[in-house]
């Protein structure tokens, strides 16, 4: 009866552990277009209001950013239609959690900082002193090193880990080295790096 206990509860984490592998392969698959989208249409926008910004008013064209948000969430939604239904699991909610927590984040600091620089909110409340300079571009590709990195981890995808820990850590870097509208090239690279070419690379991957 011990045996025939010790071989049930045996058995039993042997599915849990083929259902969370199971349950990795398929959200890895799922992300390669969502990944290859964003990617996308960031480096696209990135490189538009950099032009705009040089060219035609200034950071005023940072505001695209939320067009482009829109315009993402609507194409998100056409490609979730598009994927195999996989059902819910844990490590599909981890995931879900830790790039919702990155992009509210992002989303909020984003606002913040736009309507303090147009002028909606007092400057001072975000920066009190006038000699002090955020860097958000530094920021938010932080934010997305560790979102990147945590989902490499969880998925145990080194092409994941690899991708966003370049993307994360070179993009806060150079961000802090190159001022105003260069810092638009570097989050086109970052989403390149970050997104666009692991995107592809697991693209492929499926296809074989």
């Amino acid at each position: 009866m011990e045996n025939n206990n010790k071989l049930t509860a045996e058995r039993s984490l042997e599915i849990i552990a083929e259902q969370i592998e199971q349950s990795q392969r398929m959200i890895k698959k799922n992300s390669a277009l969502p990944m290859i989208w964003w990617g996308l249409l960031v480096t696209i926008f990135a490189l538009l209001i950099a032009y705009l910004w040089k060219h035609h008013g200034g950071p005023v064209w940072n505001a695209l950013w939320f067009l482009m948000a829109i315009i993402g969430l609507i194409g998100n939604l056409i490609i979730e239609k598009r994927k195999e239904n996989a059902p819910p699991s844990f490590v599909g909610k981890t995931i879900g959690h830790v790039w919702a927590t990155f992009g509210i984040i992002a989303s909020l600091i984003g606002w913040t900082l736009f309507m303090a620089g147009v002028g909606w909110i007092p400057a001072e409340w975000v920066v009190p002193d006038k000699q002090v300079y955020i860097n958000i571009t530094s920021v938010i590709c932080l934010c997305y090193g560790f979102g990147s990195t945590i989902t490499g981890f969880v998925l145990k995808s080194r092409v994941f880990l690899i991708c966003g820990i370049i993307a994360g850590v070179g993009g806060y870097f150079l961000a802090m080295h190159y001022p105003w509208v260069e810092q638009m090239y570097v989050m086109a690279g970052v989403a390149f790096i970050g997104l666009v070419i692991p995107g592809l690379i697991v693209h492929f991957q499926n296809q074989k």
